[in-house]
């Protein structure tokens, strides 16, 4: 029994030209193998994941390369390799339903394959190929923005990958003759539990002052202040 793609079609904001690329990106290769050993003809959506996968990269890379200008290239490829994950994936497909309508092998419907992270991910990527090849990049931009721009912000609210450091050097660096550095004001507690002050200078002028249980913590914290000095602030 098919799906009800148009549904599903609904939940996307997409009407496909080609229905049979959508079914396409619905088939899992356990439906395609028991359809293949009953004479039928059907293909997973393999293929598709693999274009899916290049075809997510390319969006969300283009989208944090403008919307984030200040950060490094590292802190770029950290944040897309948060946004690109397999858990992070499934989560998107979760949010439309996709696991509802996805073809199934009988062994996998039974073990409730359409609610694993692995099969939903990679679901979500043939999704994204099928958009792609039915119409343009700028289709599946329109699609993945709305789901990737918020968990962006999540991830970088989150503090797990920002190098506040990195941004203060950039946007110092901005000017020539300059200089940035971090001093040393106080040192508290026990060696075990130390607490590090540190103040951020721009030309010997204090413009912003962390503490921290290590020095780089402490810095961390004084350039995330100093980047107020800026006007950037979170």
């Amino acid at each position: 029994m098919l799906p009800p793609i148009e549904e599903l079609q609904s939940h996307i904001h997409y009407t496909f030209r080609d229905p049979d690329l959508l079914l396409h990106a619905l088939t899992h290769s356990s439906y395609a193998n028991e359809a293949t050993s009953k004479g039928e003809e059907s293909q997973s959506n393999e293929r598709l994941e693999f274009l899916g996968d290049s075809v997510l990269s390319l969006v969300v890379s283009r989208y944090l390369f403008e919307a984030y200008p200040t950060l490094s290239e590292g802190e770029l490829s950290k944040i897309r390799a948060q946004t690109v994950c397999e858990k992070t994936l499934a989560g998107f497909a979760r949010k439309i339903a996709l696991g509802d309508f996805l073809l199934l092998g009988h062994g996998e419907t039974q073990n409730k394959g359409n609610e694993r992270d692995s099969i939903l991910s990679d679901a979500f990527e043939a999704l994204l190929a099928a958009i792609y090849l039915d119409s343009s990049l700028d289709a599946v931009t329109r699609f993945l923005l709305p789901l990737v721009s918020e968990q962006i912000r999540e991830i970088i609210e989150s503090h797990h990958t920002m190098d506040y450091k990195t941004m203060l050097q950039q946007i110092v660096q901005q000017s020539n003759g300059v200089i940035l550095d971090y001093c040393i004001i106080s040192e508290k507690g026990p060696a075990h539990r130390r607490v590090f002050e540190v103040e951020a200078r721009l030309d010997g002028n204090v413009i912003g002052i962390g503490t921290g249980s290590s020095k780089r913590e402490a810095e961390q914290n004084a350039a995330k202040v100093g980047l107020s000095y800026f006007g950037i602030t979170e």
